[in-house]
């Protein structure tokens, strides 16, 4: 049992958290306290020492940097290491403080996990955004980029907002989505990602309020957050956006609403043609600017999605983004940020404080593969097949979760949002589907609220392995269902 009959110094020159660090190593070096012995709290310890509880996780820290002692979730602070050259040694740096002082805030738990198990050998990926392998286009990759080194003169630097060429072709492009702008109104980013961390560093300040939907795939990462702004869930049926919620968020705080009404990640959901033109009445009246998430757009099914709100808007209310990283190639980190030429300005100086400009290899490639009319072919064929992986995918959902669950069957895009229509423990059923070898992706990641939702993604999965990890997934949670 530790016992402990001293205090601090607070006379003493030094800090009250190294005499704290140097008494508990005394402790351990001494062998007083011995491997496995639990500290007191750290509430315990700051009323023994007399000090702010601030203090003693500060020392704490440092011990656990020496690799002396070790949290365990339950079991409070444990004694792990008594090594004399760990206790003789000069005191390194605690890299705890600067880690948890930088102002990006860490992702949910269940995310890192995720970003880790991706990787992991023996894992099947159900909730995977990107394309699999299978569908990689690998030989007309290997003749775009043979073609691009014939003709690249230099690797240097583009221009601020990107390759003018890249921008003109982008610029022609996208009039067939009813866009229509000049170059000098397109900046090239690399991928979605990161047009929204520019947006949210260089146009929008902290304490703003950004409108989302909920669900959303903006709410399982921290863009908008680590930069001092709020995220407000805005309500969805089954035509997209609650305007009636809309108008009820919207304070002196709000600064601009962030939507993907193509296929809506994680729902899948098509805004309709008269709620896209509600949306943009009623922002343009409110004079709230609309960052419009289009990364799924052309990856539709069976007919033309609705118009871009981009092609709705007569006032310069909308900042557009595009990509080819979802159809194509998420390692190419290539996308694009349309909108009035001021904020075009505003977001390429800071893009060039960040990284000096996306990859110029990426943009020639980029530039080939649209120009030639590689990327449209490329597209026809990637529905046709994206739409038999969904039959697939729908067709065991109907043999494995018929009786425990529901699902949409979407008309484009990557995800089927699957509801439980059993009670279940969502984190666990997380955690038990990873350890069976399953990585699922779970609603609490993308909304406001835990609920039965999970998304499954028919884009990455091999068709045996979803076939496998959709059955194994159905008797996990079997045995998981509170009737």
């Amino acid at each position: 049992m530790i016992n402990i009959d001293w205090k601090p110094d607070k006379n003493s020159n030094l800090p009250l958290f190294r005499q704290i660090v140097n008494y508990i190593k005394e402790k351990i070096s001494k062998g007083e306290w011995s491997i496995g012995e639990r500290l007191p709290s750290q509430r315990k310890m700051s009323q023994i020492f007399g000090v702010n509880r601030s203090t003693v996780v500060e020392a704490i820290d440092e011990l656990k940097s020496y690799g002396l002692v070790e949290g365990k979730t339950k079991g409070g602070t444990v004694i792990v290491n008594n090594t004399w050259s760990l206790l003789a040694s000069d005191p390194t740096l605690n890299w705890q403080k600067y880690i948890k002082s930088g102002i990006y805030e860490p992702n949910l738990s269940t995310i890192q996990m995720i970003n880790k198990l991706e990787y992991e050998d023996n894992i099947i990926r159900l909730g995977t955004g990107e394309l699999s392998p299978e569908l990689f286009p690998k030989e007309t990759m290997k003749s775009v980029l043979l073609k691009v080194a014939d003709n690249i003169n230099s690797l240097g630097y583009e221009r601020t907002k990107g390759s003018l060429e890249l921008r003109q072709v982008i610029s022609n492009y996208v009039k067939k989505f009813g866009i229509n702008v000049s170059a000098s109104s397109i900046l090239i980013v690399s991928g979605s990602l990161q047009a929204l961390q520019l947006i949210s560093m260089s146009i929008l300040k902290p304490g703003d309020d950004v409108l989302v939907e909920k669900p959303s795939y903006i709410k399982s990462l921290n863009v908008f957050e680590s930069a001092g702004m709020k995220l407000k869930g805005i309500s969805m049926d089954r035509y997209g956006v609650d305007i009636r919620d809309v108008l009820k968020n919207i304070s002196k705080e709000t600064s601009i609403l962030y939507t993907i009404p193509t296929f809506q990640n994680p729902t899948g959901i098509v805004m309709s043609n008269d709620r896209r033109d509600e949306l943009i009445k009623v922002c343009t009246k409110e004079r709230l600017p609309i960052i419009e998430d289009d990364a799924y757009r052309e990856l539709c099914f069976d007919e033309v999605p609705p118009k871009t709100l981009k092609s709705l808007d007569n006032n310069g209310i909308v900042l557009y983004i595009g990509t080819i990283s979802k159809c194509l190639s998420a390692g190419m980190r290539i996308g694009w940020v349309i909108g009035p030429e001021a904020v075009i300005d505003r977001l390429g100086d800071v893009k060039m404080q960040m990284d000096y400009g996306a990859s110029s290899l990426s943009q020639y490639a980029a530039v080939e593969w649209i120009s030639s009319g590689l990327y449209n072919n490329y597209i026809e064929e990637l529905r046709y097949r994206l739409k038999i992986r969904r039959d697939f995918t729908i067709n065991l959902l109907k043999e494995y979760f018929c009786d425990i669950a529901d699902w949409n069957v979407p008309k484009g895009g990557f995800y089927i949002w699957l509801k439980l229509k059993v009670k279940i423990d969502m984190i666990k059923l997380f955690n038990m589907s990873w350890k069976n070898g399953i990585l699922i992706n779970p609603r609490y990641i993308y909304d406001f609220h835990k609920n039965n939702n999970i998304r499954i993604s028919y884009s990455y999965a091999s068709k045996d392995e979803m076939y496998l990890g959709l059955r194994k997934l159905s008797e996990i949670i079997r045995n998981l269902t509170v009737f």
